[in-house]
């Protein structure tokens, strides 16, 4: 487990612009006042981000994941089965259609967009 929090902090350090654009808009409780956390472990994985409290669990893909839909698949398999929501989104929707991403974000969690 220790290895689990030591590889989320090197992620943490390390984000890609899709997701350091991302949290911008999620960290502080800025969206409807929901906490999220980055790169935390759970269900033996790591995710990019999750709203405890609204089971919520937010993923990044590149390109690399168009390789790796099988494995994506079964870690959202498992995350549901904890209970979890799993909206997954393409890095360049993130940089090129921040709102459109935040908009769904918001609707998941069951609040609409402040205009």
């Amino acid at each position: 487990m220790q290895r689990q929090w030591t590889r989320a902090r090197q992620l943490r350090n390390n984000s890609t612009d899709a997701e350091r654009r991302l949290w911008y808009f999620l960290r502080r409780q800025q969206l409807a006042s929901h906490k999220f956390r980055r790169q935390y472990p759970m269900a033996g994985y790591i995710v990019d981000f999750v709203c405890v409290p609204a089971r919520l669990v937010i993923e990044l893909d590149g390109g690399q994941h168009l390789d790796a839909l099988a494995y994506d698949e079964r870690r959202t398999a498992r995350l549901e089965c904890k209970g979890y929501r799993v909206l997954r989104f393409w890095n360049d929707d993130v940089l090129l259609r921040t709102d459109d991403v935040v908009a769904e974000i918001f609707r998941a969690l069951g609040e609409k967009p402040k205009a």
